[in-house]
């Protein structure tokens, strides 16, 4: 009904910090805070389109006002309540969780690359 709502609005967080913060990369290559947060910010408004166009062909989602189905009659909105609340929430933790996980697979990543790199170098300097 409306779990998509919590993945949305924490892409509005991610969207006001990655613009607060300038998307550059470092001098060596590596991606800055602002370049992971985009990455966060990019998985949370995609899955927040795919999860609303699912509710949109579902019928659960309309054109007009409340535009949810179901917060229409004020007895549904306890479901919708219920489902933004863990469903949403769910969703929004495990999608931070996997980006964090890709946070860490490229920042290990990196620090070898750039071990090996000064290794190369080094070896190749005697």
């Amino acid at each position: 009904m409306a779990c998509f709502l919590v993945p949305a609005a924490e892409a509005v967080v991610t969207t006001v910090i990655s613009k607060t913060l300038k998307n550059k990369e470092n001098n060596d290559g590596t991606l800055t805070v602002a370049g992971k947060i985009k990455w966060l910010n990019n998985m949370l408004w995609g899955g927040s389109a795919l999860l609303a166009f699912e509710h949109l062909w579902h019928g659960e989602i309309v054109p007009w006002f409340p535009f949810l189905t179901a917060a229409g009659n004020p007895e549904d909105m306890a479901g919708v309540l219920h489902e933004m609340c863990t469903v949403g929430v769910t969703m929004a933790l495990l999608v931070t969780v996997v980006w964090g996980g890709m946070v860490i697979v490229t920042s290990i990543a990196q620090k070898r690359a750039s071990k090996s790199s000064v290794a190369d170098t080094a070896g190749g300097t005697r």
